[in-house]
């Protein structure tokens, strides 16, 4: 099974930018599909972006999109999320998760299988 940990996350002004990693252990980034979620105190997690396994597809939440980017580095086995133009809603946990089949539900959190511990974003206005 593969392993995620996530890193990048931090303190920043509304505005600003942060790009998130999460780096996968234990098999081929590739061989997944992949999403970030992200979930607020007393909120539930919800989607934020997903990346399908040939990388030629990418879905992003309403919220996200325009200022969000989900990229994948196969080589170095890492899932990314390029986060411009913050805003003190975007402050949560941001994980990244994995599974190897997954439906048209990607923004379903129980579509993926493998999670990560999260990274947390903390956006001041």
């Amino acid at each position: 099974q593969v392993q995620l940990i996530e890193s990048g996350g931090g303190l920043v002004q509304a505005g600003g930018s942060l790009r998130l990693s999460c780096a996968a252990s234990g098999r081929p980034l590739s061989g997944y599909h992949m999403g970030w979620f992200r979930q607020a105190p007393g909120k539930e997690r919800e989607f934020v972006a997903a990346s399908r396994r040939s990388g030629g597809s990418t879905y992003y939440a309403d919220s996200a999109k325009g200022r969000f980017t989900i990229s994948r580095d196969n080589a170095k086995n890492t899932l990314y999320l390029q986060m411009n133009s913050l805003k003190p809603e975007d402050t949560a946990v941001y994980y990244c998760a994995a599974t190897y089949y997954l439906s048209d539900a990607y923004y379903q959190p129980h579509e993926y299988r493998y999670w990560g511990q999260g990274t947390q974003v903390a956006v001041s206005s």
